[in-house]
């Protein structure tokens, strides 16, 4: 194995979706608001979007998709100027990450993350 080239999530509404993916900063790369399938760019790889209309938001499927990103706090005052409300203010974490949470339209968890300066976490998945 070499890396996850790209996550794949169910969206009940691709609109909401590409908006709020849009407001945090993911490059489109194909698809978009009226598109059955989606892709943004991230890093080396890709998160995509499926439309499943028949998906409910209110029975929303967890999982975790972990970003770095190069400033936690800046990537949160983002998504607060967006209008979308964190779980909590960004921490520093004791396996070595400072990050926050964040759900989507569905309800799928989103983890900003930056290793800490003073060493961080070798293991990216942990947020």
């Amino acid at each position: 194995m070499q890396r996850i080239s790209a996550v794949t999530l169910l969206t009940s509404d691709m609109s909401k979706s590409v908006a709020f993916y849009e407001a945090l900063g993911l490059r489109l790369a194909y698809g978009g608001e009226t598109a059955d399938f989606t892709s943004f760019r991230v890093g080396d790889g890709f998160l995509n979007l499926q439309l499943d209309p028949a998906r409910s938001a209110a029975q929303p499927i967890w999982g975790r998709v972990v970003l770095w990103v190069d400033d936690v706090d800046a990537a949160y005052e983002r998504a607060l100027r967006a209008g979308y409300v964190p779980e909590r203010a960004p921490a520093d974490a004791a396996w070595g990450e400072r990050y926050f949470h964040l759900r989507d339209p569905d309800g799928h968890e989103m983890s900003f993350a930056r290793p800490l300066a003073d060493g961080g976490s070798s293991d990216p998945g942990t947020s």
